[in-house]
């Protein structure tokens, strides 16, 4: 029969892998958004130039940006009716 102390710490792991899951849902959105928005087609280099980096580094604080307020309301239950 598991402990208490083994129950907290599986239900601890449970939650980090769900947290690391949805992080991981997350990077990948933001890179495919900012992809679409900053990477020229047809694809001219193998490597972005100096405006499509640029483009990506905006895109990404800007997304970061969204998630942290999100994640603020939904926090402090302004997300909430």
């Amino acid at each position: 029969m598991p402990s208490q102390a083994d129950a907290e710490a599986a239900m601890m792991m449970t939650m980090a892998a769900a947290e690391l899951e949805h992080r991981v849902e997350l990077l990948n959105k933001m890179v495919e958004s900012c992809h679409k928005s900053c990477a020229a087609k047809p694809y001219k280099e193998g490597s972005l130039s100096v405006g499509e980096s640029s483009c990506v580094d905006r895109c990404a604080a800007k997304y970061w940006q969204v998630v942290a307020i999100v994640g603020q309301l939904i926090g402090s239950g302004g997300g909430q009716k």
